[in-house]
């Protein structure tokens, strides 16, 4: 992604960072003091079926969070109750500090959403569609909506009707529409679902820019090369309970290895020179090869023990787990018992 967190957190406090026009809108503004989305122990239940399982996470200030999982996992029943859509069972939902159930105006002052296909009218241009959303809203600027078809890559086709937009299109200019209030937070379940390649990266394209212009995102998908392009952090869930959750670079890395080619040794011997470091975890032959648990930067110890064993490596090669290995390994159903 283009910038950290902690840089787009910096230019969203000191109003560099914002949508451009978007200023005085009438929301409430992104502070610091906390997460702008924190769930704390939500649980849906509904008769015996618990849909989601004591579920807690936070959404920081100009982040992207990946909100990860199979289909049935949870997620959209968890979107529905930081919208106040439902109403959970037990535990809270607080946006920009202050709990929803106490104040469910919060969630139109801070938070835009789209869930499923957004709603236009197909005889209107994409423009004046925008246009209509903003009076139902109120004191929108009309410069505003230049500057969001901009954002969304849509300034040169605004004034096509909206049914001869393709899917793409329509995907971002409801992105678009859930930026007119200028929201802390924007939600986005399952965005790419039913979108051609072409429009799956016109999509991946916007996101990162929604967080670099202060926004924070929380996106609810199955798609893991999309969640792993976009996303600062992952939370993994499964039956509606959180798995983990941490930033994409550590995921990858705890799936990572190095991969140690000794052509001209025994590989039993290579093995017991390379257990001897201290940093080396775990160390096994796979179909003439050594598979070495360390970290990344154990290449060089590796490397000296060898040749201190008058051993000489072929390669030495750090591998990295993909999202999606990890993804399956934590969410895999265990075989039924017999």
């Amino acid at each position: 992604m283009s910038a950290t967190v902690s840089e787009r957190s910096k230019a969203g406090a000191n109003g560099q960072g914002a949508v451009p026009g978007m200023a005085g809108i009438g929301h409430r503004p992104i502070t610091n003091d906390g997460p702008v989305l924190r769930a704390i122990g939500l649980t849906k239940k509904f008769k015996e079926f618990v849909a989601v399982d004591d579920l807690s996470f936070d959404v920081q200030q100009g982040e992207v969070l990946g909100f990860l999982g199979p289909n049935g996992a949870g997620k959209s029943t968890t979107v529905g109750m930081i919208l106040g859509l439902i109403t959970p069972t037990n535990g809270s939902v607080q946006i920009m500090g202050t709990d929803l159930a106490s104040d469910s105006s919060i969630v139109a002052d801070n938070v835009g959403a789209i869930i499923e296909n957004p709603a236009f009218y197909p005889y209107l241009s994409g423009r004046d569609n925008l246009k209509a959303h903003a009076l139902a809203v109120g004191n929108v600027p009309e410069s505003r909506i230049d500057d969001l078809l901009k954002l969304v890559n849509l300034n040169e086709r605004g004034k096509d009707k909206f049914k001869n937009y393709s899917l793409g299109m329509k995907q971002r200019l409801g992105i678009a529409s859930t930026l007119l209030t200028n929201p802390g937070l924007v939600i986005l379940d399952e965005p790419t679902n039913g979108l051609d390649p072409a429009g799956q990266r016109e999509i991946r394209a916007i996101i990162p820019r929604l967080a670099d212009e202060g926004h924070s995102v929380l996106l609810a998908s199955h798609m893991l090369h999309e969640v792993e392009q976009v996303s600062d952090r992952v939370a993994i869930v499964r039956r509606g309970k959180l798995i983990t959750e941490g930033s994409v670079d550590d995921m990858l890395r705890r799936g990572g290895y190095i991969e140690v080619v000794v052509p001209d040794a025994d590989p039993e011997l290579a093995l017991r020179a390379i257990r001897r470091i201290p940093v080396v975890e775990q160390v096994t032959v796979e179909d003439g090869r050594l598979v070495v648990v360390a970290p990344e930067d154990a290449g060089v110890a590796i490397n000296r023990a060898l040749i201190e064993q008058n051993m000489i490596a072929g390669s030495i090669t750090p591998r990295h787990s993909t999202l999606e290995d990890l993804f399956l390994e934590m969410t895999e159903e265990p075989p039924a018992s017999a």
